[in-house]
């Protein structure tokens, strides 16, 4: 008997470990504009390691991703229930738009980085084909607390130079940045446009996860914004259709009175807002490297909550 229980209490012990995500916690400054080098902005940039996986993911975008999904009966319920926890980022009804709206994962041991993005409800993703090449120095200081050892490697169009430390041994690190023989704790690239320094570890209960959806597009690097406008357009398409089928609906209810004509005209006028929540072809603050648009959402039409329309992204994080 006492076997069984030695048993189950280090069974739920090695449940309870794996259930555990470490979340090491970056302050990210960024500079949306390279002529401009005074408006600078900072963010928090989470990067969540769980066993052999990790997810990086902005704060602002967790924020705005929870609050989004709570509008959503399933997620509701299970909010009421207790079985969701994004670590409990911020409880408000505003969020601050962000410069990594999208989330990256990685395989760890292998070095696997997939980069994810949405258009609507419609998931689509890439895999990563340029492996990071770093140039380890025998440099090394302290840096945010860590001994740490300097690397160098150019990606997507920039000089990277990352610190790295032994003193975590997780070859990880923010953005697409991995493969050193421990966690980078400050990366900054040559041009001074985008920082990440390591201000804090915790650990939590549930990361953030979004598991691939059957109906998600793959694309590749190299198509990825094609295939990503091509989807816009598609949505857009979908949604002034269900728009326009609402409205005319609305008018033909409202009709066949002076007060009901005036109820289907207004019903028309809010039905191209209940089809925002969308982000625009062409426009806005990215900092994927792929293409710049708009984060423009009508979720300001319910007041439940206020969101910044226009960022410009003017300095992707990625040149080519």
């Amino acid at each position: 008997m006492k076997q069984k229980l030695l048993g189950f209490f280090i069974l739920f012990l090695i449940t309870f470990s794996e259930a555990q995500t470490t979340r090491y916690i970056y302050e990210t400054t960024v500079n949306p504009d390279s002529i401009n080098l005074v408006s600078t902005m900072v963010e928090r940039t989470f990067l969540d390691v769980k066993g052999d996986q990790s997810v990086f993911i902005s704060e602002n975008k967790l924020i705005k991703d929870s609050l989004f999904a709570s509008f959503k009966p399933e997620e509701k319920e299970a909010r009421k229930k207790g079985e969701k926890d994004f670590s409990k980022p911020v409880n408000k009804k505003h969020f601050e738009p962000t410069y990594f709206d999208y989330f990256i994962t990685k395989s760890i041991p292998e070095q696997k980085v997939y980069y994810y993005d949405k258009v609507g409800e419609k998931q689509i993703y890439y895999k990563e084909d340029r492996p990071v090449k770093w140039k380890i120095t025998n440099e090394s200081e302290t840096q945010n607390g860590y001994q740490a050892q300097k690397a160098l490697a150019s990606f997507g169009g920039r000089i990277w130079t990352a610190w790295f430390t032994k003193e975590i041994s997780v070859s990880d690190g923010p953005y697409k940045f991995s493969g050193l023989p421990g966690l980078i704790v400050k990366l900054e690239d040559d041009k001074g446009d985008y920082k990440f320094d390591l201000v804090k570890k915790i650990t939590i209960k549930n990361s953030f996860q979004e598991p691939i959806r059957p109906d998600a597009k793959e694309s590749t690097r190299v198509d990825f914004h094609s295939d990503r406008a091509a989807l816009e357009l598609e949505f857009m398409k979908n949604r002034k259709s269900i728009a326009e089928s609402n409205g005319a609906g609305m008018q033909n209810f409202g009709g066949s009175g002076r007060h009901g004509g005036g109820m289907g005209r207004m019903n028309n006028g809010m039905g191209g807002m209940q089809g925002g929540g969308h982000r625009g072809a062409g426009s806005g603050m990215r900092g994927d490297g792929m293409d710049g648009r708009n984060n423009n959402f009508s979720m300001q039409s319910t007041g439940n909550i206020n969101v910044p329309s226009d960022m410009g992204n003017q300095n992707p994080i990625e040149l080519k």
